[in-house]
């Protein structure tokens, strides 16, 4: 069983890390769409080779998910969170620096090295190992601050980019993931890691044991479902700022609107707080994939009737806002909570590879029929999603906590 964390305890661990993943997910993700623009102008590169070192990063990212997540099983959450973050804010400095398309790749992909243990798939299990099956709670309340981490990139980077220029900006994000996010990281882990010690579920002493869910049809179709919509929020937000500019929306007002979705993630995961006394996470989880599918319509028809830019924001956000509560839940609940690190990141696999690709998809649709054509796919994709879903959720038995003889 596991004892009820007290309310200090609880404090200690989930209010440090919701700022630092704001932090960590503003400089190191978020910065990404808030300078392409940027980026482009200054540099003269595609938007296309642009968004493959974004892709790249993300791949990296994908693969050595479950590696983290294996780490953070065996104690080493505290010195994995930290050193990634550590890292990335290393390459942020060196991004400021680079002239050649190469030296921008390779800073991102050595920057999908330090997402995989710095964002939130690594704070989760953290959590996960620490609250046991009391962790949605916290896991809810770190989402809820760190949605607001687009708002806080979108905005900071404009304004710092109009007086300094896109270099300094990143060596801003740089300083503020190290001297603000990295001791409320140290300090975090230290209680998560108090915490956790003599709990009941330890990790299986040999990973395969971990992999058994990859023999189940619940795995695979919840994996895929959830990269459809990691692939759908990664295509829109990384050419978000590009198809305003298209449709001719003022660059204040798209700035404005990019903004915006972070509260209304915040604003989705305070309704889902509301109602899941009353739904089930199976049913909040069905309207997050409604819920971004009609943004993207309401995205389409803002060529025809501006105003509904507000539908789009709203949808976006709310939905995407609570994915990253029932993701976690979902995988624990369908799946396995006892080897929750390797497990969340072998399904965060497919999910982060879906975010991988869709800037680089965005951008080859683009190229061959403009964004009308990418926010036609981004209406399709999360119809196929539900249906992964409820696949997944129809052949769902959980593999058992005990060792196999």
């Amino acid at each position: 069983m596991y004892a009820m964390p007290d309310k200090t305890t609880f404090r200690q661990i989930v209010w440090p890390f919701a700022i630092a993943e704001t932090i960590v997910w503003a400089a190191m993700y978020y910065s990404f769409p808030a300078l392409l623009l940027e980026w482009e102008r200054d540099l003269g590169w595609s938007k296309t080779e642009l968004a493959g070192a974004f892709t790249s990063a993300l791949i990296v990212s994908a693969m050595l998910a479950p590696v983290m997540g294996r780490l953070i099983d065996r104690g080493y959450g505290r010195y994995t969170f930290m050193g990634c973050m550590l890292l990335g804010a290393a390459l942020l400095c060196v991004l400021s620096q680079v002239t050649e398309i190469w030296q921008f790749y390779a800073v991102w992909i050595g920057l999908g090295v330090a997402m995989s243990g710095a964002l939130y798939e690594a704070c989760f299990a953290i959590i996960t190992r620490s609250f046991g099956a009391d962790a949605k709670r916290a896991i809810t309340l770190v989402t809820l601050v760190a949605g607001l981490a687009g708002t806080v990139s979108f905005p900071s980077a404009h304004a710092l980019v109009e007086m300094m220029g896109w270099r300094f900006t990143v060596i801003v994000f740089a300083a503020a993931m190290v001297f603000i996010a990295g001791p409320l990281i140290w300090l975090g882990c230290r209680a998560a890691d108090r915490m956790a010690e003599g709990r009941a579920h330890v990790p299986s002493p040999k990973a395969r044991h971990a992999m058994r869910v990859l023999k189940t049809v619940t795995f695979w179709t919840l994996a895929l479902a959830f990269a459809m919509l990691a692939t759908h929020h990664a295509m829109i937000v990384t050419h978000i700022l590009p198809m305003f500019d298209e449709r001719g929306i003022p660059k204040e007002a798209a700035v404005l609107a990019a903004s915006m979705l972070g509260p209304m993630q915040v604003a989705g995961r305070l309704a889902m707080m509301a109602a899941e006394r009353h739904v089930s996470t199976m049913v909040i989880a069905t309207g997050c994939f409604v819920a971004v599918g009609g943004a993207s319509a309401a995205l389409f028809g803002t060529a025809a009737i501006p105003s509904l830019i507000v539908l789009f924001v709203l949808l976006q956000g709310a939905g995407n806002g609570v994915v990253s509560i029932v993701r976690p839940v979902l995988v624990a609940t369908l799946l396995s909570r006892r080897d929750f690190g390797v497990v969340s990141g072998m399904t965060a696999v497919a999910f982060m590879a879906g975010s991988a690709f869709g800037p680089t998809i965005g951008s080859l649709i683009w190229e061959a029929g403009g964004y009308d054509l990418v926010i036609q796919l981004a209406i399709a994709i999360p119809l196929v999603g539900l249906l992964l879903l409820l696949t997944a959720a129809h052949f769902s038995s959980p593999v058992s906590d005990e060792d196999p003889e």
